[in-house]
């Protein structure tokens, strides 16, 4: 098993994604681009002991995944990278090949490591120049070196690792240093401090040119692998390659302790939810809603994408949003949702993580009508759909609009409105059956036009009953603001 050597700590708490940057859910594939091979080594035979966990914290699970398969989907999303070793401990070999088969992760190759890290990294370098079978392979001109556990990397800081390690032979991810750093005699008492000003933290990623990092570890002593964990001084002292330095976000990052992994998870869903698609259909009032949508969820901090349909170019929203706004006004609205979770099912990107889908259906009659059904047919089907969607990792809901006047767009667009929808989209782990202090899904709840504001959502822990409804009505302080037309359809939970 490999020890960890050395790694400063963290602290939990990552700090805000900066601006247009470190935004999994408004990345862009294909921004950048190289000419030159590139491949990647993630180290993940380390034992996690800080954590205080039995489960390796590169290994350890929240949203229905491991920890490491978020950092391997950072990297696949670049398609310049062309292929990733993990290299991991002999005793997690087959749980790392389960979680490859598991989430369909592409160019991974997975690799046995040694009873170090730099014993692992070395396992991992020489694994690029080899194939499966031993048999000499094309090597990559740049090796991309990171942590398993700092799984909010984005594409535009590897790719200025990446040219930088390929101009200068290495190059290294650096953070200003968060505290002083001191230096204590034998018996514990201070010798002497270091001016913070002058030095830097090492941070991951950092790349070197595949002949560098090679000859490095070929040339470095049974003490630099047992004891060693900078890569960047051993490309310093056994060949001479002074590394190129770039200062890198605050995301970067590492999982260290327990708390972290709450934070890893907080920002994951936080990204998730920054972003979603409406789906118009085509219909005018459908698009009316949907542009006011957009201007209230931006004053939100989400951006909106309306489109009228999933064909053709618009076909590329399936590939890279995680929540979809399905908008319908017609009698047979019901064919519409379906087409949306059918499409988003072919695209298999529930595999991830869930997705999302809040179909918003405007009822202009006098009475709750979904899809041209009775009242009593239609509920059945919509749970249905629910049902066979959420086996797919497809969290749908809904939510109904009761007016027979024409839309009046300020007050359906209404910033509690939209608060709801990116509730809906962010508290992924209550849509997927886990408590939440405060929410309670029920499966189907219709409310008519006619209804009075009455004790409708007003943030009692326990549903209630609507004297003229007669059906629960689902109590969240999160939708305590919504006016008494606004009602749930129906929920996964």
């Amino acid at each position: 098993m490999q020890k960890e050597n050395g790694d400063a700590d963290r602290p939990a708490d990552p700090g805000l994604f900066p601006s247009g940057e470190a935004r999994m859910s408004s990345h862009d594939p294909g921004k950048c681009s190289v000419d030159f091979p590139v491949s990647v080594v993630l180290p993940a035979g380390g034992t996690g002991e800080r954590t205080g966990l039995q489960t390796p914290k590169q290994f350890c699970t929240f949203l229905n995944r491991p920890l490491i398969s978020y950092t391997i989907q950072a990297f696949e999303r670049v398609s310049w990278i062309q292929s990733i070793v993990v290299v991991v401990a002999k005793e997690s070999t087959e749980l790392m090949t389960d979680i490859v088969q598991r989430f369909q992760h592409k160019r991974i190759r997975v690799v046995q490591g040694g009873s170090t890290r730099h014993r692992s990294i070395f396992n991992g370098v020489r694994a690029l120049g080899e194939g499966g079978d031993g048999a000499p392979r094309v090597k990559p001109k740049v090796v991309i070196i990171h942590d398993a556990v700092r799984p909010f990397v984005e594409e535009d800081f590897l790719y200025k690792i990446a040219t930088a390690a390929k101009e200068h032979g290495a190059a290294g991810a650096i953070r200003p240093l968060v505290s002083t750093v001191i230096a204590t005699t034998a018996e514990g008492y201070l010798d002497h401090s270091l001016e913070r000003a002058r030095y830097r933290a090492s941070e991951m990623p950092q790349g070197f040119t595949y002949d560098v990092i090679c000859r490095a570890y070929e040339r470095c002593s049974e003490s630099d692998f047992e004891f060693g964990t900078e890569c960047l001084h051993l490309a310093l002292q056994y060949c001479g390659t002074n590394a190129k330095l770039i200062e890198g976000p605050p995301t970067l990052w590492k999982v260290t302790y327990k708390r972290d992994l709450a934070a890893a998870e907080s920002i994951i869903k936080e990204t998730l939810s920054r972003s979603a698609c409406a789906i118009t259909g085509g219909s005018a009032q459908a698009a009316v809603l949907a542009d006011a949508l957009q201007k209230t969820m931006g004053a939100l901090d989400v951006e909106l994408d309306v489109i009228p349909d999933m064909m053709g170019d618009n076909a590329r929203y399936l590939l890279k949003g995680w929540n979809f706004i399905q908008v319908s006004v017609s009698r047979r609205c019901l064919s519409e949702v379906r087409a949306t979770v059918s499409a988003l099912e072919a695209a298999n990107r529930a595999l991830l993580y869930p997705v999302v889908v809040v179909w918003v259906h405007l009822n202009g009659s006098d009475g709750p009508s979904l899809g041209g059904g009775t009242a009593t047919a239609e509920p059945a089907a919509i749970m249905d759909l629910a049902s066979a969607a959420k086996l797919r990792n497809i969290l749908l809901y809904g939510v109904q609009l009761h007016r027979s006047e024409p839309i009046l767009t300020p007050v359906l667009c209404s910033c509690p409105f939209s608060r709801m929808i990116r509730y809906r989209s962010q508290h992924r782990s209550t849509l997927l059956g886990h408590s939440s202090q405060g929410c309670t899904d029920l499966d189907l709840m219709l409310l008519p036009q006619s209804q009075p504001p009455g004790p409708v959502l007003q943030g009692s822990q326990s549903p209630v009953s609507h004297p003229e409804s007669h059906l629960p009505v689902p109590q969240s302080p999160h939708c305590s603001a919504l006016p008494p037309w606004v009602s749930t359809l129906y929920s996964p939970a």
